[in-house]
């Protein structure tokens, strides 16, 4: 289930409130107004996306946003349900046939699931229908990295941006060096490129790719679990002794107690 990601959302505007406000107070709004500079600017977010365009392809790029909008976002995952239901449908599985499970498919909502009990019910060997889903795994991984990737080329190269700004600006400053009155502004214009850099960088990039490599763990893992449990399923394996083995996945909180596990069994 999908759910709003609260941290991404809360972090995103403090941070904006922190940046503001710390401006405001050290320069007040005259000083605000020297952190806005369209030269700066357009170098470095024009030269970031023009070296994003050179390091990837254009259909790569277009799904920047799309994949950022998921950082909004985050899976609410129940082990202990998704546990409980592996446990049902080996005993479904156990009690009259792998083929009694083809009734309980439309109930399932993960396609990954869906899947893996289908080939199940086909009649794939264990070891290749371990192999496919492990492929489906890595695939998985493969996808979400190639799109993680664009963010943390782009946290690589907007504080480089900001440098070539700076330098640019440093040229020109050291080219009026006749008149002191310019230098002080000319060297705030130079770093201003660099604290643009740094804050795209920071602030936006690398988080948002740190998020998204989050999001691609705890979804691997969750797979991993579901996987184990479908392989169980077409060896036939004893409930209990499948529910103990997914169980070894759940943090210890989540676990059922000895005392309820015993109780149910009475």
């Amino acid at each position: 289930m999908q759910k709003k990601d609260l941290a991404t959302i809360i972090g995103i505007a403090a941070g904006c409130v922190i940046l503001v406000v710390s401006i405001l107070v050290a320069g007040g709004l005259a000083g605000a107004s020297g952190f806005i500079d369209i030269p700066s600017i357009l170098i470095v977010i024009g030269g970031s996306i023009c070296s994003m365009l050179i390091s990837f392809r254009m259909d790569g790029i277009k799904k920047m946003f799309p994949i950022m909008k998921k950082t909004f976002s985050s899976r609410d995952y129940d082990l202990a349900k998704l546990v409980d239901d592996f446990v049902g449908l080996a005993t479904t599985a156990r009690r009259e046939g792998l083929l009694a499970l083809e009734e309980q498919m439309e109930a399932m909502q993960d396609d990954f699931i869906k899947k893996g009990i289908t080939l199940a019910v086909d009649g794939t060997e264990q070891d290749a229908l371990r192999e496919i889903l492990d492929a489906e795994l890595a695939a998985l991984e493969d996808r979400h990295g190639r799109g993680r990737a664009l963010f943390e080329k782009a946290g690589e190269l907007t504080p480089a941006w900001g440098m070539i700004g700076t330098l640019i600006g440093l040229v020109l400053m050291l080219r009026n060096l006749s008149d002191p009155s310019s230098l002080g502004p000319s060297m705030a214009v130079a770093m201003i490129t660099t604290f643009y850099g740094s804050v795209m960088a920071n602030f936006i990039f690398i988080p948002i790719a740190n998020k998204l490599a989050q999001n691609t763990e705890e979804e691997v893992f969750v797979k991993q679990i579901m996987i184990e449990g479908i392989i169980g399923i077409t060896s036939g394996i004893n409930p209990k002794v499948l529910e103990e083995k997914l169980s070894s996945y759940l943090p210890p909180e989540a676990r059922k107690k000895p005392d309820a596990v015993k109780g149910e069994d009475e």
